[in-house]
């Protein structure tokens, strides 16, 4: 029979009733609606590195559905029918995450700025994090010089054969041989450059490759082409990813295409296309830039926190 009792202590739980209650003020100020939506939806998403939860729903004449891995396009379709700026705090499920920083279900802070662009967001980002955290304001790096900084080669340059011989350190032959290239440079990120991200003060990653953009614009930057998208760093944690948003429909449904071509190529499913977000961005999806933030991990920040079990009631394994 698993434990009954919570992992959590009673002060942490505390601790994330302030946290909430922090971050409903900090919206409420800057007139920032929240708003609710589906943890059960329709569609899972494309993302090549991310699973979702199937459901076994049959309701209304829908089967399927999925668990949602964050609030994005149920949000999208809100801020094209005129909600103007949102926030959610929402339950997300991504499958196959555990360990000390993952669990399967987890909370998740997600907002969008009309009006913004990534920059003006980052600042936003810094305000919170380090309004609640009483820490310095952060520094911004961009993905090309933390690589070579920390990794010693330029992520732009390096040519196939040499990433894969930099990564032979942490895999078997076999694996390297089906590894696309953004797969391997995931890996530098996260045994090399990542753990050392953010130890003095914090530190916001920008202009990462286009082709690591997801939902975010991209731009010409020296000759290489750079998504609008963001990433701070706390501690070694990361904490939030965040974009200028796609506001292109015909660009976003070949994004999900690639998506789906490259499921094919690493021998996952293809995901069915969301066609109600799509006829969102059809609609008008207004000039704006979000982010999702882990608040798990901002209270891990918070408390001192080296497990994830710490900072919630129930892990997986006691759920």
């Amino acid at each position: 029979m698993p434990a009954w009792q919570p992992t959590a202590t009673r002060e942490t739980l505390k601790s994330r009733a302030q946290l909430l209650a922090y971050v409903r003020g900090f919206f409420a100020q800057r007139d920032v609606l929240e708003v609710e939506t589906p943890v059960l939806g329709r569609h899972g998403v494309t993302d090549l590195n991310l699973e979702g939860i199937p459901a076994a729903v049959t309701a209304a004449g829908v089967q399927g559905g999925w668990l949602q891995t964050s609030p994005e396009y149920h949000m999208k379709r809100l801020l094209a029918a005129g909600s103007g700026s949102i926030f959610q705090v929402a339950r997300v499920f991504r499958n196959g995450e555990r360990g000390r920083r993952h669990n399967p279900e987890f909370s998740m802070l997600e907002w969008y700025r009309t009006g913004f662009d990534d920059a003006a967001l980052m600042q936003e980002v810094a305000d919170l994090v380090c309004g609640w955290l009483a820490c310095p304001a952060p520094v911004t790096l961009s993905y090309r010089d933390a690589v070579r900084d920390l990794a010693g080669f330029d992520p732009m340059t390096i040519t196939d054969l040499e990433l894969s011989r930099y990564c032979e350190r942490w895999l078997e032959p076999g694996q390297l041989a089906d590894m696309e290239r953004d797969a391997c440079l995931d890996l530098v990120m996260s045994f090399v450059v990542e753990p050392e991200l953010g130890r003095d003060r914090p530190v916001f990653i920008t202009r990462y490759p286009s082709s690591q953009a997801a939902l975010a614009r991209t731009s010409d930057d020296q000759g290489f082409a750079v998504a609008h998208r963001f990433e701070l760093y706390v501690g070694g944690l990361e904490l939030c990813n965040g974009y200028w948003e796609l506001t292109d429909p015909e660009e976003q449904r070949e994004r999900f295409a690639n998506d789906n071509r490259l499921r094919t190529a690493a021998g996952k499913p293809e995901m069915a296309i969301d066609a109600a977000l799509l006829a969102a961005l059809d609609r008008g999806l207004p000039e704006c830039a979000g982010v999702a933030l882990g608040l798990d991990r901002l209270l891990m920040l918070k408390t001192g926190a080296a497990d994830i079990q710490d900072v919630i009631a129930f892990p997986i394994e006691r759920a």
